[in-house]
């Protein structure tokens, strides 16, 4: 059984604090490894991380297919932007490395295909982050292993509220390689609707890892804020 035929059928956990929260309390390698191990432990097959130390410490915690990412920067190709990038990714103990593979320009002006290639030379396997069908496409001819719809919502204009699902089945029937459903995915009917629209895994971030992100959600969405 290969790395990604692990993940078929299954649900990846994103153990990430929340970008928009620099003094977020979660922000620590050794909370984010326990975090891994819980969800794990409650039925995950994946693990998706951000940053080197992070990394390393969930690679250390579980053993389930770990996809490793550095975030750099605030605007633009931010996931894995630079071959530099990909290469800690790997030597952090990342089986799989998620990166930007959308239309827009990457800060070290290496194609997509030639931080793809890096990757493979290491021996890991390379998720592509895309937004639309034509990304997909081009991610997959210079040589993904897999495409995620993370940045579907993500590349201008209002954030969604809802996941990309209709992306999600166009990927799955025109890509040979496996599609994973990834951004805004919160509810079990939405994890289903995915699955149905033919994605290989689906990955679920904040609504499982985050109590701040879980907290001001419920607050939001409550009738009358708790005094």
């Amino acid at each position: 059984m290969t790395l990604l035929d692990r993940l078929r059928n299954r649900l990846i956990v994103s153990c990430q604090p929340l970008a928009d929260q620099p003094d977020d309390p979660m922000r620590d390698p050794g909370v984010q490894a326990r975090i891994a191990a819980a969800v794990v432990l409650g039925g995950a097959s994946g693990i998706r991380a951000n940053g080197t130390a992070d990394i390393a410490a969930v690679r250390a915690a579980v053993t389930v297919p770990l996809i490793g990412l550095i975030k750099d920067g605030t605007a633009g190709c931010v996931i894995t932007p630079t071959a530099a990038h990909a290469e800690r990714v790997v030597d952090a103990g990342a089986d799989i490395v998620a990166l930007d593979a959308t239309a827009r320009p990457r800060p070290d002006r290496r194609s997509v295909g030639d931080t793809i290639r890096v990757v493979h030379d290491r021996g890991a396997l390379v998720l592509a982050d895309v937004s639309t069908l034509e990304e997909g496409e081009a991610a997959v001819a210079a040589g993904a292993d897999a495409v995620a719809t993370t940045l579907s919502g993500y590349t201008g204009g209002p954030i969604p509220h809802e996941p990309d699902i209709d992306l999600v089945a166009r990927l799955a029937d025109r890509l040979p390689v496996p599609v994973l459903a990834e951004g805004r995915y919160r509810k079990a009917e939405q994890i289903t609707g995915a699955f149905e629209a033919g994605a290989h895994a689906v990955v679920v971030g904040n609504a499982v890892t985050s109590p701040l992100w879980i907290t001001r959600s419920l607050l939001a969405g409550a009738a009358q804020a708790p005094r």
